[in-house]
């Protein structure tokens, strides 16, 4: 095949999410919106891999990216651009299933990565590419010269990811001598060494960053009431949302689940998702015996609308629709159940008196 390489284009973006759509499962494929979010932001990082066709081009494999200022990969950075910064955040690459076993993929990925490397030397602020796969796929990105690094924190879909990073200074280095003049030397003392890249200024992010306090639904003298936006009154449809971030109630974690605006509010038959006879934590509320109803916060249409959340393994309890479910948990101190889901289904339901409020 002759392959070229250059930049999807605005008008491209729909053929590049038809081959999201066929090469993701639902609840991992990002949305076409989301593709001209990146493109609009970062063209230069979105390249594609295509055919000759007549008098034009066929697209058959893209990878897309923005970058982040973070060292690892977060579900901040995933879904921001931040320009001039270093880190290359690489959230999709994909390949049309038809031409798939064929090098497309890899050699698209060399390809990106030498672009990368190429900017850098000639002063872009690229310093090294950050991506999460699953675990399957480790062997492919080593061969296009990424390391591992672990489990990543991002959730997205109900599968675990891991993080893999390719630095791109190493070939541009400075000498050792000149290097240690420019690092102040608390830093090469106090570091500890042999980390994974990246794994300490993460740990310093966390010990350091302030965390938000959680209200629990229960302070609310109105309860429901005073934690949904106010429901429209000029006829309209639109079930009322969450007025503040929804955030993990567990003291000391606040973790933000999710954002203002993101869910809706529903009352509809309760769940049983607790063994029979478990005592709860003071700020886990208990929930109403079915078909007792119970209050709601429903999420649509995939799991890229948290911004942290966890999944159980399917457990034997059954959904409304028959499908076997999944517990949600605060997917940085895995508090739980704070709600369920179907699995492979496209709806999140967490409870009311379960997570914690940003007021």
């Amino acid at each position: 095949m002759s392959i070229i390489y250059d930049l999807v284009s605005a008008h491209e973006l729909e053929d590049a999410h038809r081959i999201e759509a066929r090469g993701y499962p639902e609840d991992e494929a990002g949305s076409l919106e989301t593709f001209r979010y990146r493109q609009s932001q970062a063209p230069e990082l979105f390249l594609g891999a295509f055919l000759p066709e007549g008098n034009g081009r066929k697209l058959i494999g893209y990878v897309c990216a923005t970058l982040s200022s973070d060292a690892t990969l977060t579900h901040e950075s995933m879904s921001t651009h931040v320009p001039g910064s270093p880190s290359i955040c690489i959230h999709s690459v994909c390949v049309d299933p038809d031409y798939r076993r064929k090098h497309v993929g890899l050699d698209l990925v060399k390809e990106f990565v030498a672009r990368a490397e190429r900017a850098a030397r000639e002063g872009a602020s690229y310093e090294r590419i950050l991506l999460i796969a699953h675990e399957e796929l480790r062997g492919f990105y080593e061969k296009a010269g990424f390391e591992w690094v672990g489990l990543s924190a991002v959730v997205h879909g109900s599968r675990p990811w891991y993080e893999m990073r390719k630095e791109l200074r190493a070939t541009n280095a400075t000498p050792l001598s000149s290097a240690s003049e420019r690092q102040p030397l608390a830093q090469s003392s106090s570091e500890p060494q042999g980390l994974p890249a990246g794994l300490w200024e993460a740990l310093q992010r966390s010990a350091t960053r302030t965390r938000p306090a959680a209200r629990l639904l229960s302070s609310f003298p109105n309860a429901v009431q005073d934690v949904v936006a106010d429901i429209k009154t000029d006829g309209t449809d639109g079930a009322p949302t969450n007025k503040h971030d929804l955030l993990c109630p567990r003291p000391m974690c606040g973790s933000v689940i999710l954002k203002s605006g993101a869910a809706s509010w529903v009352e509809r038959e309760s769940m049983q998702l607790d063994p029979a006879g478990q005592t709860l934590p003071d700020y886990i509320g208990a929930l109403p015996v079915p078909p007792a109803t119970a209050q709601w916060w429903l999420v649509k249409p995939n799991a890229m609308a948290f911004e942290n959340i966890g999944f159980s393994r399917a457990v034997q309890m059954t959904g409304p629709s028959g499908r076997r479910l999944k517990m949600l948990a605060c997917a940085e101190c895995d508090l739980g159940p704070l709600g369920w889901c179907e699995e492979g289904g496209s709806e999140f339901w967490l409870a009311c008196n379960r997570v914690g409020y940003s007021a």
